[in-house]
């Protein structure tokens, strides 16, 4: 039985999971696949939707707290302006932050440079009972390095098998991975980055480095094929989430975030203690 709202034809674990031969090239960024109604009502059923992801992640807390091992990863990859920030304001920001571990990963620091690419991954992964954000991720070590050739082929050749390696591990204790590949037009792109030039609130978001990113379009989508041929696993599965409307994309994800919790089948940790005890005790004090 599935809770699911009815604006969704289609389950987006399954209508929006990457499959063998589907082609980046061929995405279209603009779309709201198996969602039937548009922006008009989102927003309710947004908020509808952020207090059923808020109270799965509690019973994910409170679970983690009464020592159980469950945990949830949540991998948001995707060029600038694609909307990380957003889902991590208007999704995972209805829950309570106590459970989220967010971190959001630039250029490696020259501590990081000295360990093994996926050190500073392993120290930011979540807690039993946590959900954690990365906002970029390991995979910026077969992206963005094999973009800019900061290393030659045969470094960041074996780093496919490595982070499927490295997932199975996670999967295996206990660690639900989301992961979604986020996709937007360069059209798009232009606009949100203009946006950020006509508002003074929003300079502190604008690299001009951005600019010099797009003109290398052609290869990152050529990395990203790469990324979601090799890495998309059965335990792990890329999810590919248009991003033009970031309307779509924020419920999207939120569904597969609860579907991620959903799919462990927690229920409340039972009580240390005798309650019908403490209920007199409570009303003796």
């Amino acid at each position: 039985m599935t809770d699911l709202p009815s604006q969704w034809t289609h389950e987006p674990h399954k209508i929006l999971r990457f499959r063998p031969g589907d082609k980046v090239t061929d995405i279209d960024t603009d779309s709201s696949p198996g969602y039937s109604d548009g922006k008009d009502g989102s927003d309710e059923v947004q908020a509808e939707r952020n207090e059923r992801f808020a109270g799965l992640q509690e019973l994910l807390y409170a679970n983690g707290k009464a020592g159980g091992h469950r945990s949830v990863l949540l991998v948001l990859q995707g060029m600038d302006t694609a909307g990380k920030g957003s889902i991590v304001k208007h999704v995972v920001g209805a829950a309570n932050p106590m459970g989220i571990r967010y971190t959001s990963f630039g250029v490696p620091t020259e501590e990081e440079r000295a360990h093994h690419y996926l050190w500073r991954i392993r120290n930011a992964l979540p807690d039993a009972g946590d959900i954690g954000v990365f906002d970029r991720s390991h995979y910026e070590d077969v992206l963005v390095v094999r973009v800019h050739e900061l290393v030659p082929p045969d470094v960041w050749e074996p780093r496919y098998d490595e982070i499927n390696a490295f997932e199975k591990e996670l999967v295996d204790s206990g660690t639900a991975i989301v992961k979604c590949a986020m996709f937007l037009s360069l059209e798009e792109q232009k606009r949100r980055l203009a946006e950020r030039l006509d508002r003074p609130d929003r300079y502190w978001k604008y690299n001009p480095g951005d600019l010099d990113e797009r003109k290398l379009w052609p290869a990152y989508q050529e990395a990203y094929q790469a990324v979601l041929d090799r890495t998309s696993t059965d335990y792990a599965p890329w999810f590919v989430i248009p991003c033009d409307k970031k309307w779509y994309s924020r419920l999207a994800i939120n569904e597969l975030l609860i579907e991620a919790i959903k799919g462990m089948g927690l229920s409340w940790p039972p009580p240390d203690f005798d309650v019908e005890v403490e209920k007199k005790r409570l009303a003796q004090a």
